[in-house]
């Protein structure tokens, strides 16, 4: 398959699916995850950072490294590669779906979720926290009035509501990011490693079912040689070369 194969079957596609990973986001400046830590941080890794274990032994201390990734987040905004998903989705409408692991709530700010289609955070959503009593979600106050570990409107200690290395995704959203990736003619890979799983297995799962998957990356990955087609380059880049 080559660029204008690809291009066109998206084009014939009525259900697409979309998985997106890091590298869309980077574009805004959010760092990956696994990027080297500065300042303080440097002599962590985010994994020692990011687990029930961590947050159990000083709620305190791994609080203060999200509040600064969540300032990081707010700081963004939505790069043309977000917001070219959002005009796919409005293209294709109740059949389009998106999940994205990352926790930063760029597609959303970009317009994704509200056009027609679905929108799923796999791994969370790094600007909520999630009551520890009641599992209820809220919104965090406004950096200048984060206290931290902060509270929920209930008086309970709120947590980071993200997924943590440990941790199972969302029954709900998995299941429902299986299903569509299942379903669709055509599916998407943007951004993304293809080493965290269960989301890197989206790609296989429409594979299996005759779909064809395209792969947005400036990288070759591990999902590479079992996909109908690589474009290598950036998200934005990459996206733009597919739609427009």
């Amino acid at each position: 398959m080559d660029l204008p194969q690809a291009r066109a079957a998206l084009q014939r596609a009525r259900r697409v699916a979309v998985l997106t990973g890091a590298g869309v986001s980077a574009e805004s400046g959010i760092p990956t995850f696994r990027d080297p830590q500065s300042g303080h941080w440097a002599r962590f890794r985010p994994e020692d950072l990011a687990s029930p274990g961590a947050y159990a032994r000083d709620p305190g201390f791994v609080w203060e490294w999200y509040a600064g990734r969540y300032r990081d987040v707010l700081r963004a905004e939505p790069n043309r590669g977000h917001h070219l998903l959002a005009e796919l989705e409005r293209r294709k409408g109740a059949d389009f779906f998106l999940a994205t692991q990352n926790v930063d709530g760029l597609h959303a700010r970009a317009g994704s979720g509200t056009r027609g289609g679905t929108l799923v955070e796999l791994h969370g959503n790094l600007i909520t926290g999630r009551d520890e009593k009641t599992g209820e979600v809220f919104p965090l106050p406004e950096p200048d009035a984060l206290t931290l570990p902060p509270l929920s409107p209930n008086g309970h200690r709120l947590r980071p509501n993200v997924v943590w290395f440990g941790e199972y995704l969302p029954e709900a959203a998995l299941w429902a990011a299986q299903r569509a990736f299942e379903e669709a003619e055509v599916a998407l890979i943007v951004g993304t490693s293809g080493v965290v799983y269960p989301a890197a297995g989206l790609a296989l799962d429409a594979r299996r079912s005759g779909a064809v998957v395209i792969e947005v990356n400036p990288e070759e990955t591990e999902l590479t040689p079992l996909l109908s087609f690589s474009v290598r380059d950036v998200a934005s880049r990459g996206l733009a070369a597919l739609l427009e």
